[in-house]
């Protein structure tokens, strides 16, 4: 990160607060919406260090730059492993967490709300949560109705262990009723006290759009944010939805920022896959398809590009991604704490200006050559090479 000095400050402001309950006086540098805490002391090692921490949309809550998402808790990363990553991550300055009801059948959530609990972390964590997803065999146990977001707000409260979710968010759209029968049940959680704010995810830009508008329309709480899938080799959003977000005041949460790991060097040629891998562990064709050699080479000159930088592949990559226009903080899913160790190298870093046509020179600014919305059914173009 630049020194204090040779930040460009619109203006700048000394306040007595707590960031995520672990910095007591810091001086927070605003400039274009990124806010540096200057001063950061540790509540595990008791160090000091810079730390940066960006506008949660237009909510004015204070996030990092890397967002931890816990979908493995609970999966492929047991309770203790799971407890380990936690802290490290809240030792690294990391102070928000993401996880969803669907993922590992609710035991991400119940893991996630234990640690928080048993650490006394609980208001010191921006804590994100999701609901649309079929959780149940039965008709209504998913979708975005009121039916359903109700019932699984009050599950998810339960399994975390508090009295109210930071940030509630739809992890697909609804295609099948209106818009505001999901942004009414939303509202009257947040009057009742049981969600602060609300976001999307995996929306179409024009979905998104259309849930402001009904929002100002009705005189309902509106979303602050969109989770995406983005990376260097889904720019998709770039086109559309990026734009609307920066126009609008919505933070952008991107998921898979590593695509997958391709990113990482994980993969050497689609259909072969590491046993410890994401494709190989998990029973998804639709994993798997995302896996194409278009995506393995980007994935390769990446890697040579960071190792000449000083850099892992991953790093440098989740750099790319954090330092995107409009990105808020990309959701980093670590299985293991030397995954995690990994991305908290690049928490106080910024990518070069000299980088960026470098990475448009591999993947052209809003096209891709692999396909990470292939989860939704509102996108009909394919990537299939």
């Amino acid at each position: 990160m630049a020194d204090q000095e040779q930040l460009k400050i619109n203006s700048s402001v000394q306040q007595n607060v707590s960031l995520a309950g672990r910095a007591e006086f810091v001086r927070l540098n605003i400039n274009n919406g990124i806010l540096y805490a200057v001063t950061h002391k540790s509540r595990f090692s008791g160090e000091e260090c810079i730390m940066e921490y960006r506008m949660l949309g237009r909510s004015g809550v204070l996030v990092s730059p890397l967002c931890l998402g816990t979908m493995n808790f609970g999966g492929s990363t047991n309770e203790e492993d799971s407890f380990a990553i936690m802290q490290k991550a809240v030792e690294g300055g990391i102070n928000f967490f993401d996880t969803a009801n669907v993922y590992t059948k609710g035991e991400s959530e119940r893991i996630t709300g234990k640690f928080l609990k048993e650490n006394n972390l609980r208001e010191r964590i921006v804590l994100a949560t999701k609901v649309f997803s079929r959780v149940g065999e039965l008709p209504n146990e998913g979708g975005g109705t009121r039916y359903h977001i109700i019932k699984a707000c009050e599950d998810s409260l339960q399994r975390l262990q508090t009295d109210h979710i930071d940030l509630y968010q739809l992890h697909r759209p609804p295609l099948t009723h209106p818009q505001d029968e999901t942004l009414r049940a939303f509202d009257d959680l947040i009057r009742a006290g049981k969600v602060r704010y609300i976001g999307c995810s995996t929306h179409p830009a024009w979905m998104v759009l259309e849930a402001l508008s009904i929002s100002e329309h009705y005189g309902l709480n509106r979303y602050i944010s969109e989770q995406p899938p983005y990376n260097l080799l889904d720019r998709r959003i770039e086109n559309e939805l990026v734009p609307l977000c920066q126009k609008y005041g919505l933070a952008i949460l991107p998921w898979s920022p590593l695509a997958m790991g391709i990113l990482a060097g994980r993969y050497t040629q689609p259909g072969t896959f590491p046993e410890d891998s994401r494709a190989h562990l998990w029973d998804s064709s639709l994993v798997k398809a995302r896996i194409t050699q278009r995506g393995i080479e980007v994935g390769r000159a990446v890697s040579k590009m960071a190792q000449e930088r000083g850099f892992t592949a991953s790093q440098f990559s989740l750099l790319w991604t954090k330092d995107q226009p409009g990105v808020t903080a990309p959701i980093i899913g670590p299985r293991t704490l030397a995954h995690l160790e990994d991305a908290l190298g690049i928490m106080d870093k910024t990518l070069n200006e000299a980088d960026r046509p470098l990475f448009d020179e591999l993947v052209h600014p809003g096209t891709a050559v692999a396909d990470f919305h292939n989860s939704n059914d509102w996108m009909k173009a394919r990537i299939i090479s």
